[in-house]
């Protein structure tokens, strides 16, 4: 066993612990975080962002999903942690695993701050069953991670009314109407995205994420920001005051929510607080529990965030098709791996304006590419040969907004089956791109469009079809998503004009190649009849589909003149900001496919 889990087990036996649970997450229920919250990979070596380790006295265990199967299979060879592949078929979730293994009085240990307050509750119901205890105090991992880095704060900065298109003081003023409707007089904010988006604020405390840690409390009357003191500058101090928003420092917030909450009717969202800030609200007259108002109206993205936007991804599209031209022409040439192939598209997205990426990059070649979420480190790094296929998944944060896009590149000769697989995920990008659907559908409903092409021949991708992204704020933004599968932690939203979605259907075999589509699409109304409101969407991405990949053959006649459509406005959007060679290079490689 990894010296660090027998370290965790000595801990759990001197304060007479049955098992522990490390998810991946902080205070906020944050899918990215900072390095102070990285336990679980501290302790199991495992480093994909999508994780929840379980440690009992004599076992380990890891939880994953598709997107990290190959990525955990490799990283935790030899640990002794065995790889829960969650939802494939007789894998046991987590709340089962523990119902048929906590034994009777059994003590379970989890900080109470990383996980939400909604998993805490089952958690809690769960020993209760077993009558034992959850002891959601403990953060057992800190014990024994003896140079745990220190949780710190960066300067913020404000983001002006030109790019996000409303003052924050509205925005406070709208939420303050939504909490009316929802009959609450206190709301609780806890997910830093929100937080970043209602007051207008960006910072830096998590990596390619432009957040900073903090709390909000918002009254009928009132807004207090709770933040690390060094993150706030003199002007920033002054900006929220001009606003109505008062300052208290980070670690107070707990203390100051309970006592603030006593006798009122509080809104939040379980999924978002954590459960050891819902476990200090006994005295509430009554708690809430609803999708925090902010997070509809953050993801609907209004007229300048949507003029913006595709200033962005202009930008990202010149990034994009300089760094394909350099490839395509220095393949076989020049040394090239997989890191500097990566470092060479940031240098040409920092040329264009671009404040940093918006997560790391994705660049596998060959059998790397088979792994969904792969990272490329100086020891998995490879060589780029004039052959095979190249994945990079990659994107941009810049003033105007934030970019995520996937090209899968032929470096060279492919095999037939590479460029039937690499059609195939072409079809399902176009087909939900050209999806026109009625008002009321869901990403769920539109996830069938991006999978058909694949599921006809018996295929399939392990991953959401999209997500939704977010203005200068994380790559990874809800409620709206494409995924077949509704749970109730992940519901099914409905899709409306405003919303700005991913569409990366993909292909992975394991040991030869992989293959992604991504471009970003902006949710339109198309049209109204009697039977109702129609929506479609528009493409935001600008960049070429690698032609030399396509089978045409296997494209239908609506799906050649919808691709042809497309790299005709990726022609028409991109030449005149290009070198005269590339413009002529773009030409060429956007001509109609017959």
């Amino acid at each position: 066993m990894k010296s660090e889990i027998l370290a965790l087990q000595k801990e759990m036996a001197s304060r007479n612990v049955d098992a522990c649970l490390i998810p991946t997450s902080d205070y906020h229920q944050s899918e990215y975080v900072n390095a102070f919250f990285k336990c679980r990979a501290y302790l199991s070596g495992f480093t994909g962002s999508a994780g929840t380790l379980i440690v009992t006295a004599d076992a380990a265990g890891l939880w994953t999903d598709g997107r990290y199967f190959l990525q955990a299979d490799r990283q935790l060879d030899g640990t002794g942690i065995t790889l829960f592949r969650s939802g494939e078929p007789g894998v046991d979730t987590i709340p089962e695993y523990l119902k048929k293994n906590l034994k009777e009085g059994a003590r379970l240990a989890v900080d109470g701050r990383v996980i939400s307050a909604s998993f805490g509750n089952e958690l809690t119901e769960i020993t209760k069953e077993k009558n034992g205890e959850l002891c959601f105090h403990e953060d057992l991992p800190d014990a024994v991670w003896s140079d745990r880095p220190t949780l710190t704060s960066h300067p913020l900065f404000i983001l002006e009314e030109k790019y996000t298109g409303q003052s924050a003081a509205d925005k406070l003023t709208a939420i303050r109407n939504d909490m009316k409707e929802h009959g609450a007089d206190i709301h609780l904010v806890a997910s830093l995205d929100d937080i970043a988006w209602i007051l207008n604020l960006r910072g830096g405390d998590v990596d390619y994420n432009p957040v900073f840690y903090s709390f909000l409390i918002i009254t009928e009357e009132s807004a207090i920001l709770f933040a690390f003191e060094e993150a706030l500058s003199p002007e920033i101090l002054s900006y929220l005051k001009g606003i109505g928003v008062q300052v208290q420092p980070y670690g107070e917030f707990y203390e100051t929510a309970a006592k603030m909450t006593a006798g009122h009717k509080v809104l939040l969202d379980e999924n978002k607080a954590n459960y050891t800030l819902i476990s200090s609200l006994k005295d509430a007259k009554d708690i809430i529990n609803h999708l925090d108002p902010s997070t509809i109206r953050k993801a609907i993205k209004n007229e300048a965030e949507i003029t913006c936007t595709k200033e962005a991804h202009r930008k990202d599209g010149l990034a994009m098709v300089n760094f394909l031209y350099w490839i395509k022409h220095n393949i076989g040439k020049i040394p090239m791996t997989e890191i500097s192939a990566s470092d060479y598209l940031e240098q040409c997205r920092r040329k264009e304006g671009a404040m940093d990426l918006s997560f790391d990059t994705i660049a596998g070649y060959g059998p790397h590419g088979a792994i969904v979420h792969y990272s490329a480190t100086p020891e998995t790094d490879v060589p780029l040969a004039p052959e095979g296929l190249l994945l990079v998944d990659s994107g941009g944060q810049y003033w105007e907004g934030t970019t995520d896009i996937t090209r899968t590149i032929a470096l060279g000769a492919l095999t037939d089956e590479m460029k039937e697989h690499f059609t195939l995920v072409l079809r399902c990008n176009l087909d939900l791109a050209m999806a026109v659907f009625k008002q009321g559908c869901t990403g769920a409903n539109l996830d069938i469009f991006a999978r058909m092409p694949l599921w006809e021949r018996g295929l399939d991708f392990n991953h959401g079809t999209g997500h939704g992204v977010g203005f200068l704020l994380n790559v990874h933004e809800g409620p709206n998503r494409f995924h077949w599968k509704v749970t109730a932690a992940r519901p099914g939203y409905e899709m409306a004009p405003g919303m700005v979605t991913t569409d990366e259907p993909g292909y992975y075999q394991a040991g030869s190649h992989g293959i992604r589509t991504e471009n970003e699409l902006l949710c339109v109304t198309k049209s109204e009849s009697e039977y109702g409101t129609f929506l479609a969407f528009e493409q935001l991405t600008y960049c070429p589909i690698d032609r030399d990949a396509i089978v045409p053959e296997l494209l239908t006649e609506a799906e050649k003149k919808y691709l042809n459509e497309y790299h005709e406005i990726v022609y028409q959007k991109l030449a005149s900001g290009l070198e005269p060679e590339v413009a002529a290079w773009l030409r060429e490689i956007t001509l109609p496919i017959a």
